[in-house]
């Protein structure tokens, strides 16, 4: 069957939805477990420093304004570098997830496999 789903990914053919006893199959391996806890381990973290990382700017201007007005270069305040580093630290989480999602894609591709193969999924 998984076969037949990679034939009509292959070929653009829209590829038929697996039954309920495929995912439940793929639901109770160990592998997916493991996929899924390592998927939370990284995006969770990342939510949470990216979110206090974003407001940490609107905090400081509202209860900080003068240290956050400091004059750095010429007309550029401390306010408006820390604005310009959120672009910076959103490309780096980018970064950082594009690398961790190889592994994610190593170990998806490691249990379609093996369903593919019909290896005991327990």
């Amino acid at each position: 069957m998984i076969a037949d789903v990679k034939n009509q990914a292959s070929s653009g053919a829209k590829p038929a939805a697996p039954d309920q006893s495929v995912w439940d199959k793929v639901e109770s391996m160990p592998e997916f477990r493991q996929l899924l806890s390592q998927k939370a381990k990284f995006v969770i973290p990342m939510t949470i420093f990216f979110v206090v990382y974003y407001f940490i700017l609107p905090v400081s201007v509202g209860y900080f304004p003068a240290f956050m007005d400091q004059k750095v270069l010429g007309p550029v305040n401390l306010a408006y570098l820390f604005a310009l580093s959120q672009f910076f630290v959103a490309w780096a989480i980018a970064w950082a997830y594009v690398r961790a999602a190889r592994g994610f894609d190593e170990t998806a591709n490691r249990i379609v496999e093996k369903l593919g193969s019909g290896e005991k999924t327990k």
